[in-house]
């Protein structure tokens, strides 16, 4: 009888395997080999640089749909616009303190150092500073003209973040203000949202090749004879970062939200992977979106925050422009005094928001403010270039860290995070899908409450 049961009874629903974790394990094994290509093949190693470029475009491309339709699902979906005013105020409002925390951060770590004592520049060094500035960094009025694209079109098109967010944040108003005649259309960019994020996911099996190509024209064009003289400097910066992600934000997330760093960062650990390899966080923007929806922080928040401090909280970009320009100064043997140093950090803080989206924009910010407040510091910025796309990893993480733990700071701060889900997935009850990207059981617009507040049944439900 007990054999007939066992013969007759349901099989058990079979588990979805995730394979995703062999391509990460890819991603490590394709970064050792671009090590050892750069070292070993030098000159071979540079051009492979397409293959880590043509990787991040891949990337970039799919930047602006996950926006618009993240932000209109977000705002659409919400009874009351105030809440929304409230979103962007408060994460303005943080994106600004942080950033003049990590000003000042790196003001201190550079004074104490001093890194650029005793170096020389030669000509061909003064002529690349100065090739570094900018064209595309736009002083602040025309920067903020520059956020209204030509027309409704065109903000997709020429991949600029800061117009998408625009016309995804008066299409959700809109669609707001429309109540049910909307839902038909918040559905259909629902559709069109898992269409993207599906294909994100089938890009980002091609992140082996882009790390290779990527780390081995690294290595290839700098070696390690560059590096030697600029040692200080990238050390320095590098424990600043560290210093800066670990202590300053994960007391602020420990005291603010009650969460462990470590837990939030082993969380994004894949996307750590992949900034690593490409140097670059916008690779990994369409990636923390999904992620923070899924940890339990509310859309409207995600779609907010994300894309806004992706423009206007550059943590990593603060400290590098802070310590960047005091070595330089340091170099030229005309050393700042603080009454010097604060004014122009403080232009550099505004000129790092009219050049974002600038490729390179971390050098190119540098160079560019340079050139406009203390033009004599132009020509030292050819010191750096040797060693800026190393630094740009350390930029890159930062900024990441400083985004995500941003987006749970400010569900925190409005009550639009679940943190009973919140914990669940921090342990891993609650595995995130790699394969769509997308939480299915939360995905509906019918699913999204407002406030959040009964956090059981959204437990229930997923």
């Amino acid at each position: 009888m007990a054999a007939s049961t066992a013969d007759t009874a349901p099989a058990a629903p079979r588990v979805k395997r995730d394979r995703t974790h062999y391509l990460y394990i890819a991603v490590i094994v394709a970064v050792a080999l671009g090590i050892a290509v750069g070292l070993i093949w030098p000159d071979a190693a540079v051009e492979l640089k397409p293959l880590g470029t043509g990787f991040v475009n891949l990337i970039k491309m799919m930047i602006s749909p996950i926006i618009f339709c993240t932000i209109v699902l977000g705002i659409g979906s919400v009874r009351k616009a105030a809440k929304v005013g409230a979103v962007g105020g408060i994460a303005l409002g943080y994106f600004l303190v942080m950033s003049l925390v990590a000003l000042a951060i790196g003001l201190v770590v550079g004074n104490v150092l001093h890194p650029g004592e005793g170096l020389h520049l030669t000509d061909a060094l003064k002529q690349t500073g100065h090739d570094q500035v900018a064209s595309d960094a736009l002083p602040p009025v025309d920067f903020v003209l520059s956020i209204i694209p030509m027309t409704f079109v065109s903000a997709f098109t020429q991949g600029q973040v800061l117009q998408t967010l625009l016309v995804a944040l008066l299409a959700g108003f809109a669609l707001q203000a429309m109540g049910s005649a909307g839902e038909p259309v918040l559905r259909g960019v629902e559709h069109i949202q898992r269409l993207v994020f599906r294909i994100l996911s089938m890009v980002m099996w091609a992140a082996p090749v882009g790390a290779f190509g990527a780390i081995a024209a690294v290595v290839g064009s700098a070696g390690l004879d560059a590096l030697k003289s600029l040692a200080v400097l990238m050390l320095g910066f590098y424990v600043t970062c560290f210093l800066f992600v670990f202590v300053v934000l994960g007391a602020l997330l420990r005291i603010v939200a009650g969460l462990n760093v470590f837990s939030l960062f082993k969380y994004l650990a894949r996307e750590f992977l992949l900034i690593l390899s490409t140097s670059s966080s916008e690779s990994a923007l369409p990636r923390l979106i999904a992620k923070m929806e899924h940890l339990g922080v509310s859309r409207p928040v995600v779609g907010i925050t994300v894309p806004t401090g992706y423009s206007f909280n550059l943590d990593g970009t603060m400290i590098y422009m802070t310590m960047a320009s005091l070595y330089i100064a340091d170099a030229l043997g005309t050393p700042m005094s603080v009454g010097e140093q604060i004014p122009l950090l403080l232009f550099l803080l505004l000129a790092s928001k009219g050049a974002a989206g600038v490729s390179g924009a971390g050098l190119a910010t540098l160079a560019g403010g340079l050139q406009s407040h203390k033009p004599a510091l132009v020509d030292g910025v050819g010191l750096i270039v040797g060693i800026d796309r190393f630094m740009s990893e350390a930029r890159a993480l930062t900024n990441f860290a400083g985004n995500a733990v941003a987006t749970v700071l400010v569900g925190t701060w409005t009550k639009e995070i679940d943190k009973a889900r919140v914990r669940r997935v921090l342990a891993g009850e609650l595995p995130f899908d790699e394969t769509t990207l997308l939480d299915e059981g939360r995905s509906s617009v019918s699913d999204l409450p407002e406030p959040r507040e009964d956090g059981e049944k959204e437990l229930a439900r997923a």
